[in-house]
């Protein structure tokens, strides 16, 4: 029998990750607030040309503590990076964080990203205050196992070429308590759409119809050069260097920091399958792995193959949540 999703077909599927959004529809931004229940094992892989990134080198395999409380994703660019500020405030009045030394406070580790939605039509005109170290407190406070998909949070200021892009998620369970899922705020330079028609590249991974179950005409051509004049993302060029897509998978099964970085390189593949062109020299796209530890992996299967097919799972999850995204934005 085929895997199929999770019962919410979100990343929360993976017990123990709750989702939060916090959105300001003023200003044309947002955030989300991705929060372990311990401090997992993670890594992060960057591809994109323009990267927008905090605390990503603590994720470092070599590294004494490879592992994170919480991930934060916002709009805003360098701005939106203060979210993170805001999301270990919260963290740390909670308790959560590394207790290096009695009565001291707290170190939440909260990798985060941040894409470029500061050319949409929101009010931009914040002076000294920008928002994000508000929204990131929003985020981590709202944070559940429901949260919902298109227009909110990190993906509220996104596009999706010359779609409206947004936060997508996706998961599937391989059985035996071993769960896959993504989540992702996508906004690409390059287009999620098939040439000539409204089919998504990603359809050949889709579920039950999860993101319109259009399918491509028979005689589609899919070598297309991006630059021809007709194509989507020529149309969108001129605004290159406003994009990035950022990406999250998480799973159950027991991971080491380097296996994570292994499943996040596999991951990117999903990026590939659903955006073109991608990982261009105007995104800034990245991928964090989280692994809660709770599964084993069996021992019956030899760890390089039951990694190929964690990492293989996460891109197609990945793939499946950059459609969702802007099908649900749309």
């Amino acid at each position: 029998m085929a895997p199929r999703p999770g019962a919410l077909n979100l990343i929360s599927d993976v017990p123990g990750l709750s989702v939060g959004h916090a959105t300001d529809e003023r200003v044309g931004t947002g955030v989300t607030a991705l929060l372990c229940d311990g401090f997992w094992a993670a890594a992060v892989d960057i591809r994109g040309g323009g990267p927008c990134t905090r605390e990503t080198d603590t994720l470092d395999a070599e590294n004494l503590n490879a592992r994170a409380h919480a991930i934060v994703l916002s709009g805003g660019s360098v701005y939106g990076l203060a979210a993170a500020d805001g999301a270990l405030i919260e963290l740390a009045q909670a308790g959560r964080g590394l207790h290096l030394r009695p009565g001291s406070p707290p170190i939440p580790v909260v990798p985060s990203a941040a894409l470029h939605d500061l050319g949409n039509p929101g009010d931009k005109a914040w002076g000294d205050d920008p928002p994000y170290r508000r929204l990131g407190r929003a985020a981590v406070r709202g944070a559940g196992a429901a949260f919902d998909l298109g227009s909110v949070g990190a993906g509220r200021g996104a596009m999706a070429g010359l779609a409206k892009g947004g936060i997508g998620s996706a998961s599937i369970d391989l059985g035996d308590g071993v769960i896959v899922g993504a989540l992702v705020a996508a906004n690409p330079a390059g287009s999620v759409y098939m040439p000539g028609g409204d089919a998504y590249w990603a359809w050949p991974f889709e579920i039950d119809g999860e993101f319109g179950g259009l399918r491509p005409s028979a005689n589609m051509a899919v070598a297309v050069d991006p630059l021809a004049e007709d194509s989507r993302f020529a149309q969108f060029a001129a605004a290159a260097g406003e994009n990035t897509t950022l990406g999250v998978v998480a799973t159950t099964a027991d991971l080491s920091p380097a296996e994570c970085k292994r499943i996040a390189v596999m991951a990117q593949d999903g990026f590939a399958r659903a955006i073109r062109p991608v990982h261009t020299p105007v995104d800034g796209d990245v991928v964090f792995a989280l692994s809660s530890g709770a599964i084993p992996l069996a021992a019956a299967t030899p760890r390089p193959l039951a990694l190929a097919r964690l990492g293989s799972a996460a891109a197609d999850c990945m793939a499946r949540a950059i459609a969702r995204a802007v099908h649900a934005a749309a």
